[in-house]
């Protein structure tokens, strides 16, 4: 397991309320998708449903791409570049946790009558670019 890395300069942008996940789709091409998402002992995971198709491209390709930017300040961005861990989460624990984040949103109701299951996607970092464009503009 390996911890982010984050600077403190951004440590922040890690509460935020969004991130954009990108995976590589069937056909080679990048698939964009705004998550939830939680940091958890150093790692972002995020809650997800089996039939949705990121799940189905990180199934295939474990590469993926997490862009997290500052809605305050949007030349500001974290990204974090590694491989997908996907584990089941039948009894929705982890679910719950990343529910209560969004006012205690039950993800139990998204799913409900839909096929496929739930599970956790741990983001295991290979690279981690902290970005203010501001600060390159003055170098």
């Amino acid at each position: 397991m390996t911890n982010l890395n984050v600077p403190e300069s951004h440590a922040e942008l890690l509460q935020s309320p969004l991130a954009t996940l990108a995976t590589v789709g069937p056909d080679g091409r990048p698939q964009l998708s705004t998550v939830w998402f939680l940091v958890e002992d150093g790692q972002v995971r995020f809650s997800l449903n089996t039939n949705r198709q990121k799940v189905k491209n990180l199934q295939a390709n474990p590469a993926v791409t997490v862009h997290i930017q500052d809605t305050t300040n949007p030349i500001r961005y974290v990204e974090v570049r590694g491989d997908a861990r996907i584990e089941p989460d039948d009894d929705y624990v982890f679910a719950e946790r990343l529910g209560a984040k969004y006012g205690g949103i039950d993800l139990r109701a998204m799913d409900a009558g839909a096929p496929g299951r739930r599970v956790v996607v741990t983001v295991e970092p290979s690279r981690i670019n902290a970005i203010d464009l501001a600060e390159l503009a003055h170098e």
